[in-house]
């Protein structure tokens, strides 16, 4: 479990936007609805992300 919390703490921002738009897809949502959450939650974590355009998010995931 520790390891868990660790490796969560230690995500890169690509990381996180990748593996929150996994989660998110998951549970049906669409596009036009994950980026724009991923972009709200970015700010909120431990080390704070900077800035990124629903843009660039989607480049993130898709290349």
């Amino acid at each position: 479990m520790v390891a868990d919390v660790l490796s969560y703490f230690s995500e890169t921002s690509e990381q996180f936007v990748r593996r929150r738009h996994g989660e998110l897809k998951a549970r049906g949502l669409t596009n036009d609805r994950i980026f724009p959450r991923i972009a709200t939650e970015l700010p909120a974590r431990r080390v704070a992300a900077p800035d990124l355009s629903l843009r660039q998010l989607r480049r993130i995931v898709y290349g």
